[in-house]
């Protein structure tokens, strides 16, 4: 089972034309690695995650997803503010063929966020949004899991039960993580792949792909 771009290219309509942000990129991602993806602000690393995600589609080229792969854990991808966090726990369960009540169970005792549960996503305030989206992160299990960005949802002591969450999920599963530390990267990852100039520059020693990161 594998992750595999095929000559991606993803651009944006810009005035005048447009930009390229991916320009063929082919990677295989494979069951149990675990890579950091590295680049300067504006480099594409959100985009390419969206993209590996399926959240957006190439503009040329093709992904092919021979395992599950998650949305950018703790981003709002589908969640609807004008329906509970309930609702929207649902709406993920029948998506991804969970058991409703499993689902709903879970992802409330995760997110502790009380009564709220049942309560209008527009309601919440940034901290119990942001708890609410890591219990819908984690309420399905994916062969494949992207992070954009380490978990800083809520009070240190969620932090660490996220971060806990994810290192358990990742002995059977793949891992592909964006951040601007190289702490992150290396706590969490084997290899390192540079986004520069629209491609992708794979470094089998982490350690040389952060020193690389850290010139550019």
């Amino acid at each position: 089972m594998a992750l595999i771009l095929e000559n991606v290219w993803k651009s944006y309509p810009v005035r005048g034309g447009r930009r390229d942000i991916l320009k063929g990129i082919n990677a295989v991602i494979e069951r149990g690695d675990a890579v950091g993806i590295l680049g300067r602000n504006g480099a594409g690393k959100s985009t390419l995650m969206r993209v590996m995600s399926g959240v957006e589609s190439p503009t040329e080229g093709r992904v092919r997803r021979e395992m599950s792969v998650s949305w950018p854990l703790g981003s709002g991808f589908g969640l609807q503010a004008s329906l509970t966090g309930a609702d929207n726990a649902r709406f993920i369960a029948r998506i991804y063929g969970q058991d409703v009540r499993e689902t709903l169970d879970f992802v409330q005792s995760f997110s502790e966020i009380g009564q709220y549960f049942f309560e209008p996503v527009r309601t919440y305030s940034a901290g119990m949004m942001g708890r609410l989206l890591m219990g819908l992160s984690f309420a399905v299990k994916f062969d494949c899991y992207l992070v954009d960005e380490i978990i800083s949802a809520g009070d240190q002591r969620f932090v660490q039960r996220c971060q806990t969450m994810l290192e358990e999920r990742l002995g059977n599963a793949s891992l592909l993580m964006v951040s601007h530390f190289a702490d992150h990267i290396k706590q969490y990852c084997r290899t390192a792949v540079v986004l520069r100039n629209g491609l992708l520059e794979l470094y089998e020693d982490i350690d040389e792909g952060i020193a690389v990161y850290q010139s550019l």
